[in-house]
């Protein structure tokens, strides 16, 4: 079957001969004219994927019930315009481009910086009139001047370097990258933004814009850089108060700013826009012949990597896998997965109130956070059923209560690689632990505190008992007469002396009646008995297309 990608807003033709020479996409585009949220959404219903840029906006109400959509790619950096936790929520990767757009954003933030500093916009508008006003456009010179850089991530390093060929000295601000990368651009890194702002005689901008950045250079940060210090945004509108701007601009203690991005765009509040001192351009730091080309390539590739190789790249709303990591990650996955049906079954009817995933061997050195979520979405798919995946377990069990906790160690036990999860419930803890047996067999080696080696799939009938005699006998001519084959049975007990509690798991080929485990149930040495359902052994995945 063909994997249906809609196109919604502009992409070179280069992007697009990506789509449409690969045999297993269907390209479907639809750019002009623009959709309304009615049609976008009745063609996101037929679609395994979208690619978009700004002009698409993809809200709540236009993702709500989409259950066909696998995923989202924005060719660009910026995801403001995707509502990114009501797609988690639907199950729907977000993935963005933020290679391809780098080097064309830190140019345009150095021509805009240097046009700043040297007064070419109103220099040239000046010339226009017929005018020749060289004193009144006195500039500054960049070299030996301090630059602060919000945000080192690529495009913040690239201004850096950058600004290191103009004889700049750099002091950089990020919480995340460390002080040995910092070292190797030359940057002088700071924890402290407050600390770092009195030293910056020109600062710039490259953070994403979230909750915690929306006006992070305001009126009061503002106040603390030096008297005549000069501000570039060439990232996202919002990072830095407008209006605060405006009227540190109109009082002198800002010099000056350049900015090609704003809260609202097109901007309807033109104060700050008219200030001779504030040079602006409209969103244009991704906007080069080269730039447009390598994010639509790369939009593309990403879209149909992930619809046909299962290759997660850049995403913004779980953890990023390559094909060759995901081949080789399936089978631990899929391991994942099984524990967390095998227990949500178990406890059915039993208020959930959290889960612990012990990570052991091999198994730690794998991306555990993807394991998680894929045990997340079998502990959650008794109660959510399709609507639970991957990409929104977590979320969803979050939303529930339930706290999702890891833990791991690449000490190898008794296996090589062993996932073992316990979830607490109203009642109690429930414990259940896997292994692989080579590349391709999953097995059950622990259920609570019982050791055994049973097959992980089909369906298992799962009875408590004493260990005492004859009990095996019973249950197989209780299933014989009532023609259900046994196709594997492992034994569990607590000690290695008779008479004390066991669990046996037996592996059936086909399920049983109510009065099957009725008569079962009947002896008295048996404590329980319940019927565990997973799928067949080497069945897919439900979602991702595993």
């Amino acid at each position: 079957m063909l994997h249906r990608v809609l196109v919604t807003d502009n992409l070179s033709a280069a992007g697009l001969k990506v789509l449409e020479e690969n045999p297993e996409i269907e390209l479907v585009i639809k750019t002009d004219p623009k959709l309304s949220v009615e049609q976008l959404r009745e063609e996101l219903q037929e679609a395994d994927g979208i690619v978009i840029r700004s002009g698409t906006t993809l809200t709540e109400e236009v993702l709500e019930g989409q259950s066909r959509l696998k995923a989202i790619v924005r060719a660009g950096v910026g995801v403001d315009n995707i509502d990114i936790p009501a797609a988690t929520r639907q199950g729907i990767v977000v993935m963005n481009t933020p290679a391809g757009n780098t080097i064309s954003t830190a140019e345009h933030t150095i021509a805009m910086m240097m046009a700043m500093a040297r007064n070419i916009g109103p220099a040239s508008a000046s010339m226009r009139e017929g005018k020749w006003e060289k004193k009144i456009f006195t500039g500054t010179q960049l070299a030996g001047k301090t630059i602060g850089v919000i945000g080192l991530g690529r495009v913040g390093l690239a201004v850096a370097q950058r600004c290191l060929g103009l004889e700049m000295r750099i002091v950089g601000y990020d919480p995340f990258i460390s002080s040995e990368r910092a070292n190797e651009f030359g940057i002088e890194l700071y924890r402290d933004l407050d600390e770092m702002l009195p030293k910056c005689e020109l600062l710039t901008v490259h953070t994403t814009m979230t909750p915690e950045t929306k006006n992070l250079i305001n009126a009061e940060r503002m106040a603390k850089m030096p008297k005549g210090a000069r501000i570039i945004n060439c990232a996202r509108g919002g990072i830095i108060d407008e209006d605060a701007l405006a009227d540190a601009v109109e009082s002198g203690h800002i010099a000056g700013a350049a900015l090609d991005v704003f809260l609202q765009e097109p901007p309807k509040e033109t104060r700050l826009i008219k200030l001779p001192s504030v040079l602006t351009t409209p969103h244009l730091g991704a906007s080069t012949d080269e730039a447009q080309e390598l994010v639509a390539v790369e939009a593309s590739e990403i879209i149909a990597g992930f619809l046909t190789r299962n290759e997660v790249r850049h995403a913004v709303n779980m953890a990023p896998v390559s094909a060759s990591e995901m081949g080789g990650m399936k089978k631990y996955i899929d391991l994942a997965y099984r524990l967390g049906i095998l227990l949500a079954q178990q406890t059915r009817g039993e208020g959930i109130r959290s889960a612990e995933i012990h990570y052991r061997g091999e198994a730690a050195s794998k991306h555990t956070r993807l394991l998680t979520s894929s045990f997340s979405s079998g502990l959650l798919s008794i109660a959510l059923g399709d609507r639970i995946n991957i990409v929104n377990a977590s979320m969803l069990a979050e939303e529930r209560g339930i706290p999702i906790s890891e833990e791991t160690s690449k000490k190898a036990g008794d296996f090589s690689t062993m996932i073992v999860a316990e979830v607490t419930t109203d009642q109690g803890t429930l414990r259940a632990g896997g292994t692989m047996f080579g590349h391709e067999y999953l097995r059950l080696v622990l259920m609570d505190d019982y050791q055994l080696d049973a097959y992980l799939d089909g369906t298992m009938l799962i009875y408590r008992h004493r260990d005492v005699p004859g009990l095996i006998g019973l249950v197989g001519t209780v299933l014989g007469k009532n023609n259900i084959n046994i196709a594997h049975m492992a034994l569990g007990r607590e000690t290695n002396q008779p008479g004390g509690d066991s669990v046996a798991v037996i592996n059936l080929d086909s399920k049983p009646g109510q009065e099957v485990i009725d008569e079962i149930l009947s002896n008295k040495d048996v404590t329980a008995v319940e019927i565990v359902q997973l799928p067949a052994a080497g069945a897919p995945l439900p979602w991702l297309g595993l």
